[in-house]
C-alpha cells in the first residue's frame, strides 16, 4: 500500500475517514484534506481507474491487522505426523506398547504414520505385516479415522491414521 507522497497518480478517488465518498481530487487536493484531518492518505485499490484512496489513521490500520495477524495464529493449530515402526517378527506384548503409544498420539490431536517395515527375505510374507496392521485396526476400533489405508511402499507397509473430530 501507498501513503501519502509515495502515491504518484493526478487524480484520485477519495474515501473520507467517515466511510462517505468525496468523489475524484487531484493528488494535491486529496493530500491537503488528509492533513486537513490531521490523517493519512492511503492507496486501497490501484488497479481501478482512478485509483481508490482512503483518509485514514494509517499507524492504527496496521495495528489492527497486525493484530487480526495474531489472533489467526494462536486459532491455528499445527498436526503433527508421528511415527510407529514395527517388524514382522514383534510380538503381542510390544504390539500392545507401541498400540498405547498410537492411542496416545491421536489424543495429542497427532496423525500416526504406521510402517511395518520388511527386512531381507521378510519382503516374501507382506501378509503377516498385513495382519498386524489389521491387529492395530481392530485395536483402535473407532478412536481414529484412516487417511491411507495400508499399502506396501518399497520394503515398507505403511498406514496413516488420524484422531476423530
Amino acid at each position: 500500500m501507498k501513503i501519502n507522497t509515495e502515491i504518484k497518480v493526478p487524480a484520485v478517488r477519495v474515501i473520507s475517514y467517515s466511510g462517505e465518498q468525496l468523489g475524484i481530487l487531484t493528488l494535491a487536493d486529496a493530500l491537503a484534506e488528509a492533513r486537513k484531518e490531521g490523517l493519512d492518505l492511503v492507496e486501497v485499490a490501484s488497479n481501478s481507474s482512478p485509483p481508490v484512496c482512503r483518509i485514514m489513521d494509517y499507524g492504527k490500520f496496521r495495528y489492527q491487522q497486525s493484530k487480526k495477524l495474531q489472533v489467526a495464529k494462536k486459532s491455528q493449530s499445527t498436526i503433527q505426523v508421528k511415527e510407529i515402526r514395527l517388524r514382522p517378527k514383534t510380538e503381542e506384548h510390544d504390539l500392545q506398547v507401541k498400540i498405547k503409544h498410537i492411542r496416545k498420539f491421536l489424543e495429542q490431536h497427532d496423525k500416526v504414520k504406521v510402517s511395518v517395515l520388511f527386512r531381507g527375505r521378510e519382503i516374501a510374507f507382506t501378509d503377516i505385516g498385513r495382519k498386524l496392521i489389521e491387529e492395530i485396526k481392530s485395536a483402535l476400533g473407532d478412536s481414529c479415522t484412516i487417511d491411507q489405508q495400508p499399502k506396501l511402499e518399497g520394503r515398507s507397509m505403511v498406514m496413516i491414521v488420524s484422531p476423530k473430530k
